[in-house]
């Protein structure tokens, strides 16, 4: 507990008296100083108990009570008046005990046996035995704190004994925010205060915390981003001695539950790699699925491409905060530890320096790839049944080379595929290919009414009424469009090879457009 005034009153030994402000006597003393000045307010920082003889002060009304403010104004938390036989005074003046009264100042004497040297010891002395029994405490609780590490129940003993010595609640979450554990004081879900710092702390990672009213949240970990610590309250300076200790066990505990998941990562690693097996049977691969609890009625594939600086030799980008940077040896198996934290009943593995994950369809990718592996590239398949897995995951790897070009993840859907790849081609090329099959049309026709009657053809699976309805054109007025288009380009609409290069002409005219 702080030292107050009344504690200096009622220690005999220093032969303090009350003289007035004795409801005032509360107020804690933060230091003791001796001062002869008319106007010290300017040399005090406030908490003082600020002790003179009185030997340049003139005791008149007008006097006193400019001083006696003047040391209420810089903060002094008491007045001590300094007695004797030989000072110039032997008990205190009136204009004083009046002054000192008007500012709600507590005025006190100090005998003449006593001088104030032994008093600011005394002051000083106590304040050093609160430090030792606040660290003491903090030792106290550090071991409560250890104790509950050391138990083998996870992190919520820990969290309870922080909680219990503290009075500050506190949960931890996973680097996507989801709460992993908390306190035995009830349900805490993140405020949507708690959810923006939770943010801040995922993307800078290991060397950044974020604090604001109430709030505190700092980073675990070793290596790597592990989770956050979320503090609700406000902690003291007693329990901000504690709040390392309580990072450093709490980063404890989730490195140790990230080994104790190894020989589980690779067993589902090893699952995984049954299922890509040629000799996997579709069959097989819904039933080890169901096994591994992804109970999804539809599937993803996502590869990613996890060598520094993905793949393309630049320096390994550092958006999470680790230190030191994973090197090429580690960096696939780190990336698909995270991922198995990150999509629960999810299947990963690193195959050199991709990253393969089989992922519930409502699973938010985009999410977990910022998150996990920014500017990394990364391939998405399309949503299939759990039987045809293995069909999204060759799609996913097929599209970490459109990834890399693009900067960003690629996601496949089966309507977009044609100008996705086409998208990868040179556009002057492109370009230059289309107008030398359709060059004559263009010509014949400045409109496009011929190319665009082809086109709409070619998309509605060559179907003459389905075109007709479309264009809202008679199927003759089609017919004749399509035969003309047929002669000026020299190819046949019922061979299947010119149906190709028509219909490749057309998605590559689209694709040579600027976006």
């Amino acid at each position: 507990m702080a030292l107050l005034v009344s504690d200096l009153v009622d220690r005999p030994e220093l032969h303090l008296s009350a003289v007035t402000g004795r409801r005032h006597l509360d107020r804690p003393v933060l230091a003791a100083h001796a001062s002869e000045l008319v106007r010290p307010g300017a040399w005090l920082q406030g908490g003082e108990l600020l002790m003179t003889i009185g030997l340049l002060l003139p005791m008149e009304p007008d006097a006193c009570r400019a001083y006696a403010d003047d040391v209420a104004a810089g903060g002094a938390h008491a007045l001590a008046l300094g007695l004797g036989p030989d000072l110039p005074y032997q008990e205190a003046p009136a204009p004083l005990v009046e002054a000192a009264t008007e500012a709600g100042l507590p005025l006190l004497t100090v005998g003449a046996q006593v001088p104030f040297i032994v008093v600011t010891k005394a002051v000083f002395a106590a304040q050093a035995a609160e430090q030792r029994a606040a660290v003491e405490r903090a030792f106290a609780t550090q071991r409560r704190l250890t104790a509950a590490a050391a138990s083998g129940q996870g992190l919520a003993p820990t969290l309870d004994a922080w909680t219990a010595a503290t009075g500050v609640r506190a949960h931890v979450t996973d680097p996507l925010g989801r709460v992993l554990a908390a306190d035995g004081s009830g349900p805490q879900e993140p405020s949507a205060g708690a959810r923006d710092l939770i943010r801040r702390v995922a993307t800078g990672g290991l060397r950044s915390s974020a604090a604001a009213p109430g709030i505190e949240v700092q980073p675990l970990g070793a290596r790597r981003l592990r989770g956050m610590l979320v503090l609700a309250g406000t902690p003291g300076h007693d329990e901000r001695l504690l709040i390392s200790g309580l990072v450093s066990l709490l980063s404890l505990e989730l490195e140790r539950r990230h080994l104790a998941g190894e020989p589980e990562r690779r067993r589902r690693a090893a699952l995984l790699g049954r299922l890509l097996s040629a000799d996997a049977t579709a069959e097989a691969a819904g039933d080890a699925l169901a096994v591994a609890g992804l109970a999804s009625a539809a599937v993803r594939g996502v590869v990613v491409d996890a060598s520094p600086g993905g793949g393309d030799g630049r320096a390994e980008p550092a958006t999470t905060g680790e230190a030191p940077a994973a090197s090429a040896e580690t960096a696939a198996p780190d990336l698909a530890a995270d991922l198995a934290l990150a999509v629960p009943g999810g299947l990963t593995r690193a195959r050199g320096s991709l990253v393969e994950a089989l992922v519930g369809e409502e699973l938010d990718l985009d999410a977990v790839l910022a998150h996990f592996a920014p500017g990394r590239p990364a391939g998405i398949g399309s949503a299939v049944p759990p039987e045809a897995a293995r069909a999204s995951l060759r799609e996913a790897a097929g599209l970490v080379a459109v990834s890399r070009d693009s900067g960003h993840p690629v996601r496949a859907r089966r309507a977009q595929s044609s100008g996705l790849l086409l998208g990868l081609g040179d556009r002057p090329a492109l370009a230059g290919y289309a107008d030398a099959l359709l060059g004559p049309l263009d010509a014949a026709d400045p409109s496009g009414a011929l190319t665009l009657t082809l086109a709409t053809w070619l998309d509605s699976g060559s179907s003459w009424d389905e075109t007709a309805r479309r264009l809202g054109l008679h199927r003759h007025t089609v017919r004749n469009r399509l035969d003309k288009a047929a002669r000026l380009t020299g190819r046949r609409l019922d061979d299947g090879d010119d149906r190709f290069d028509l219909w490749l002409a057309v998605r590559a005219r689209g694709a040579a457009r600027p976006s």
